[in-house]
Order: structure tokens, then sequence, then C-alpha cells
């Protein structure tokens, strides 16, 4: 009787013992497994995050040198979605902050810092001319000038603006016409044309929306003003 339960003691421990070693051996394969794709997840992270494309200010597609400023806008769409201004990465004007309309939107910026003087939009198609006038003369030399259309920004513009306006370096402006749409960035007291304009006229050949054009967009460098 003493051997048969010593037997039997012996045969429970070895089970035992077996039973702990597969249950320790599937636990370190789970284990490992864990860590596996623990692993396999950061390496992918680590991919992903080092083939993700940089951003750069405004989201334009290439980084500005130094002593310039980045600079992204697009004129409204038909008479639906407002125009939108972005200078170093901080959006000037655009429908949700509820500071543009229809007709001519402008945003001035100090040509040294960048700091935003003020923004204003004119209505062109049910307004005056005469204040969009007075403000034009208003603006001081080093000022950047960035202006985009929303629905209709000519039809209430004469000479008198529209020289104006070529004098802040603007090519399209003597042929802007009614519902075109036109984005512009240039300054007072420049010497030259300015490189930055886009223009679409209104065409119901071409329109993209029915009385509108394409919405334009532009972005580039704008360099900073030097004392």
């Amino acid at each position: 009787m003493r051997v048969a339960g010593a037997a039997k003691l012996v045969v429970a421990v070895a089970v035992f013992l077996l039973t702990f070693y597969v249950i320790s051996q599937v636990f370190e394969i789970k284990m490992d497994a864990s860590l596996g794709n623990l692993f396999a997840r950061s390496a992918l992270d680590a991919v992903a995050r080092s083939t993700k494309p940089p951003r750069y200010k405004c989201g334009i597609s290439k980084a500005c040198p130094e002593k310039h400023f980045a600079f992204k806008m697009a004129s409204g769409a038909a008479n639906v979605v407002g125009p939108k201004i972005c200078l170093e990465d901080n959006v000037l004007m655009s429908g949700v902050k509820n500071n543009v309309g229809r007709g001519i939107n402008v945003a001035l910026v100090n040509g040294k810092t960048g700091d935003l003087i003020d923004t204003r939009y004119f209505d062109m198609w049910g307004g005056n001319v005469a204040p969009f006038i007075e403000f034009l003369k208003a603006i001081q030399d080093g000022t950047v000038v960035l202006m985009g259309t929303y629905d209709d920004g000519a039809t209430k513009l004469n000479d008198e603006a529209r020289q104006l306006i070529a004098e802040l370096g603007s090519t399209s402006i003597a042929h802007l016409g009614f519902r075109d749409n036109w984005v512009f960035c240039g300054g007072k007291g420049i010497k030259t044309k300015s490189p930055f304009e886009q223009h679409i006229k209104n065409n119901k050949d071409t329109n993209k929306y029915e009385g509108w054009p394409e919405v334009v967009e532009m972005e580039g460098c704008i360099p900073q003003k030097q004392d």
C-alpha cells in the first residue's frame, strides 16, 4: 500500500511538472509573439514618421528661405465659399474667421515684421468704390498687400481704383471683369510688377461653376523688407 501510494505521488508530481512546463512554454511563446508584434508596430510607426512628407508654413509645397514670409491664398468659390489668406502659418482672412465678404478682400501686413495691420473687404457689386479708393491711398510704404476676390470683384471698380492697385504691382487688375477670380500679392512702394498674381476669366464655356470660374490658388515666399 505504501509503495502504491508513493507511486501515485510520483505520478502526480510528474504530471504537475509536465503541466507547468507546457504552460510556461505556451506563455513564453505568447509573450514572444506579443513583444514581436509590439516591436513590429514600433518599427512601422518609425518608418511612417520618417517617410511622412514635412509640413511647411501655410501648407505650401516647400520651405521659404530666411528673411522671407510664407504665404498661401485662394479666391472665393462662386458665391458660396469665401477666400482664404494665410501668412506665416496664420490665417488672416477666411470664412471660418468670418471676416470675408463679397467683392475684393484685402489683408495688409507689415513688410518688416510680418505682423497683420488690417483686414477689409469691399463690395464691388452693390457697394461704393469711394471707400476702397480711400483705403488704397492710405496704405503706407513697405506694406505687403494681399487681395482676393469673392463672387464679383470688378463691377464697381473704376480707373482710379484700378490704377492704385496697379501701383501695388498688379498687372491683371486692368483686365479684371465681372465674376473673374483673382488673387494678388504686392506691396506699397514696389518698383516692379509683382510675380504673385493669378487671374481666371469668367467664361460660360470654361466655368467650373454655373456663372463662375474655378477657384484660383497661389503660394510663395515674400521677401522681408530690409532697412
